[in-house]
């Protein structure tokens, strides 16, 4: 029979913490004995064994990475164009911010052009300190400047060489974490072999280097293991005041690098109200941690000119709320099964109407619109109807925002990382919701419990933390692919940690009447040593033969394209095209644009579904009169979205500019019933006629196999 040992004094939460004591020899007289020498001089020796294994795997993850990215680009023999536009849409723009301040005459006029930023927009100055998330670019070239290093390493390499680095930080903290949650590091080594031998499920830094999440994954890394070492029994005050600073400068840097951060903790803020309404954490670190993601994000905020989008986040109106509520209720954790859930469904609405309310208030009078896309692509997403919205279905028909594909599964299987996962996923989620049900009973179950045969089931608050995180971001990694790195570098950890766990271990034998506290040492060292023998035979072959291939950026049309806006544009030209291309045109050339990749502003997007009308059916003088509108100087069309394949008949670029301007798509399929046929032909195709309707805007001034540039016509 399996029943909960609750501790005999406080509430069941309390009684999940507890931890297996420690026996010690005690003389006849009462005194103890001073712990064995032999096992003090062991466990120095294993906790140095352990951070060496830890640095080293760190390290050796971050060459791997940077070797496959100079192997995959021969990097270190292109042309500095050809680097440049290796680093592909938003990575280009960002990128583009780092070279302006190394190339600034001095850091304090560097600062003054991003702040005053009229090339990023044209026609406008913005504040690119405001609005993106680009502090790390700017701490990284006054860094390089200041530094004595440049004419050892180009600045493009310093740049690299950071992230890479990063990785190394990233690895250790996965490493750190799952030695935590078991108790050996082990189980540390086995999550970071998972890492890595799934790197292609875990980690995208190689090809996509400059990129938010690159920045601020390891930082979020870091704070998990931070949370995780901040959530054990015991601590000496100290201990808990240094690990909250190391949790609030986690936080900090993880909200700073990108621009989605809020999205993340407000996961996060869930997780811990979920586990707080349960009794299985301790509701003072808990609070602390609301503060802490108060304040992180305030800071940023500050440091971001008071940016808007930060102000009317869910995650402060959510933080706000549960603090509130908490106030309000004060006797939530106390009475029986039926009185504590009646009062947890009345906190639950209580702190749900509450943000509503108070995100609604801040957005009123903000007059905040700036993530509205994101709403209105969730809602189309879940079913809670169709739209028409450009951007909603921007991001609807890229693959990346999709749900997550089967593949990834049996890839992850081949590692046996999945299959560990479920299993220990498995017993932990039964552990847990025994815990909850018992802790909510209160203490009136204890003499009942006492009498029956006991088979503990506990559930520390650091496992119980994890084991929600993995569950919350695993969900939101099956609904939008590109979330997935956050969940599978969690799952190493989380799979790692229940095969070196001892509990999980002794409730597998006692259900299998196989258990012997022998049996579980054994166990749960030989499972997960065979587990790497068996990891290492299977992949290191592949992982050699992967760091021997050798291959070479090539893309002469991009190259040709910005070679000729170099040397045949004026430095003031403004150009106009495709947001991922003009980020490479603002990296490569300098010249101005008149749209981005950086989307979360409702101007930017309005002013892309205009531009985007150079491939909708429309008229050249509206084609024209839009561009102009802009201060647009060059116009570059690309064959690969006019006539695009990549995507099926309705969710091609023209597809969705189409069923936004109320025009019947091209092809066969079928069309709403109140889409009409347009009157005039595709712009992007027809302009290629040379017709005198069209010749008397625009000029073709550049072509080759992929882009056509044409100039326009300046009339009075």
């Amino acid at each position: 029979m399996t029943t909960i040992r609750q501790r005999r004094a406080g509430k069941g939460t309390e009684a999940a913490e507890d931890q297996p004591s420690e026996e010690k020899n005690v003389k006849p007289d009462g005194k103890i004995l001073s712990d064995d020498a032999g096992g003090k001089l062991w466990n120095i020796l294993s906790v140095t064994v352990g951070g060496i294994v830890a640095i080293s795997l760190g390290l050796l993850t971050s060459v791997y990475v940077a070797t496959l990215h100079e192997n995959d680009l021969w990097f270190s023999n292109i042309k500095e164009v050809e680097r440049e536009i290796s680093f592909r849409t938003e990575c280009g723009l960002y990128y583009s911010y780092y070279k302006q301040m190394i190339q600034a005459a001095s850091i304090q006029q560097g600062l003054h052009g991003l702040v005053y930023d009229n090339k990023t927009e044209s026609v406008r100055t913005i504040n690119i300190l405001e609005r993106m998330n680009v502090y790390q670019e700017v701490f990284l070239s006054i860094l390089y400047r200041i530094l004595p290093i440049q004419q050892y390493l180009e600045p493009v390499y310093f740049y690299i060489y950071t992230l890479f680095g990063l990785q190394a930080v990233y690895v250790i903290a996965l490493y750190v974490t799952s030695w935590l949650l078991s108790g050996t590091w082990l189980s540390g080594l086995l999550a970071a072999c998972w890492y890595i031998t799934n790197r292609i499920d875990t980690t995208r830094v190689e090809f996509t280097i400059p990129l938010r999440e690159n920045w601020a994954l390891p930082f979020f890394a870091v704070q998990i293991a931070a949370i995780t070492y901040l959530l054990r029994t015991h601590l000496q005050p100290v201990q808990e005041r240094l690990t909250l600073v190391v949790v609030f400068i986690a936080t900090f840097l993880f909200s700073l690098t990108w621009q989605f951060n809020q999205f993340m903790m407000l996961i996060q803020a869930l997780a811990l109200f979920i586990l707080d309404c349960f009794d299985m954490l301790p509701t003072v670190k808990v609070t602390w941690l609301y503060i802490i993601q108060i304040s992180g994000l305030l800071l940023v905020c500050v440091l971001q000119f008071f940016n808007s989008m930060i102000l009317g986040s869910l995650l402060l109106s959510f933080n706000t709320s549960v603090l509130i509520a908490r106030t309000i209720q004060k006797n939530l954790k106390k009475g029986g099964l039926v009185n504590r859930l009646g009062k947890l469904i009345l906190h639950v609405l209580l702190v749900l109407c509450l943000t509503l309310l108070i995100n609604k208030f801040i957005k009123k009078i903000l007059n905040l619109e700036s993530d509205e896309h994101i709403f209105k692509f969730l809602k189309a997403k879940f079913g809670f109807g169709a739209t028409r919205d450009f951007d909603a279905n921007l991001y609807l028909c890229e693959e990346a925002f999709g749900l997550l594909p089967l593949n990834t599964f049996s890839r992850l299987s081949d590692t046996l990382l999945f299959y560990v996962y479920l299993f220990v996923l498995f017993f932990m989620t039964v552990a847990a919701i025994i815990v909850a049900f018992w802790n909510l009973s209160g203490s009136n179950q204890v003499q009942l419990m006492e009498k029956m045969e006991e088979c503990t089931i506990t559930l520390k608050p650091d496992a119980a933390y994890n084991l929600i995180h993995t569950v919350l971001f695993g969900c939101l990694a099956l609904s939008t692919m590109r979330m997935k790195y956050l969940w599978t570098s969690h799952m190493c950890v989380f799979a790692s940690f229940g095969l070196c766990s001892t509990e999980i271990w002794k409730i597998t034998l006692r259900c299998i009447h196989l258990y012997t506290s022998r049996r579980v040492h054994v166990i749960k060292y030989s499972i997960p040593i065979i587990t790497l023998l068996y990891i290492s035979y299977k992949f290191w072959p592949g992982i050699m033969d992967e760091l021997s291939e050798l291959r070479e950026f090539y893309d002469p049309d991009t190259v040709e394209l910005m070679n000729w806006i170099k040397s045949n544009t004026p430095n003031t030209a403004v150009f106009a095209g495709s947001m991922q291309l003009l980020a490479g045109v603002k990296l490569c050339t300098g010249r101005t644009l008149t749209n981005h990749p950086h989307y979360e502003d409702k101007n930017l997007r309005e002013r892309t579904k205009q531009i985007y009308q150079i491939y909708a059916k429309r008229s050249p003088e509206d084609v024209y009169r839009i561009l102009r509108s802009f201060g647009t100087d060059y116009v570059i069309l690309e064959d690969s979205i006019c006539y695009e394949r990549r995507h099926s008949r309705g969710c091609r670029l023209r597809d969705l500019l189409d069923i936004a301007n109320g025009h019947i798509m091209d092809g066969l399929g079928e069309n709403e019933p109140d889409l009409k046929p347009s009157l005039y032909p595709r712009f992007c195709e027809e302009i290629k006629k040379t017709l005198p309707s069209y010749t008397v805007h625009f000029t073709r001034v550049f072509q080759n196999k992929t882009f056509h540039v044409y100039k326009l016509a300046k009339h009075k």
